[in-house]
């Protein structure tokens, strides 16, 4: 058996930019462990024991299904992945970060009916991103972070070494 060099491989495409998973609030994890009691009442009359087992159980469940689902966002490779959708970030404009009352107003009334969104009650902050794909339906992207001026940098950032290819 030959020993052949393996070529090398770039670590910049395997390791993201920015990933941020848009987790429930603890209000709202917090709000779903009321489950547990309830769970464990129903099953009380049978065994005070098991019925305690089960209403862990399920409250861990609930709350493990709710962090399991919640969406990610990612920049990696020169993609932006938010939640199944994704797009080249040659094809963005330049990042806007709003926050306070003018992130309120852009999740309401200013809310681009043509774009793209992934909003998370419990998140203030948003990046607004315009979509310049002339082929592309949607006008632009909002997303709600915890980060939004890292989630614009990272944009910029691969935006940049895209541009330097």
């Amino acid at each position: 058996m030959q020993n052949t060099p393996q070529p090398v491989r770039s670590t910049t495409a395997a390791r993201p930019l920015y990933r941020e998973r848009l987790s429930p609030s603890l209000w709202l994890l917090g709000s779903a462990a009321v489950i547990a009691p309830m769970a464990a009442l129903v099953f009380v009359q049978y065994d005070a024991t098991l019925s305690l087992a089960i209403g862990l159980v399920v409250g861990f469940l609930v709350i493990a299904g709710l962090i399991a689902a919640s969406p990610v966002i990612e920049v990696r490779g020169g993609v932006l992945r938010a939640g199944r959708a994704h797009i080249d970030v040659a094809l963005l404009g330049e990042p806007v970060v709003l926050g306070g009352e003018e992130a309120r107003a852009a999740r309401g009334a200013g809310l681009d009916p043509r774009g793209w969104h992934l909003i998370r009650g419990g998140i203030d902050e948003i990046v607004v991103l315009p979509d310049e794909d002339p082929d592309d339906p949607v006008s632009s992207w909002t997303l709600s972070s915890r980060t939004p001026d890292r989630l614009a940098a990272a944009v910029r950032h691969a935006q940049g070494l895209q541009a330097g290819r």
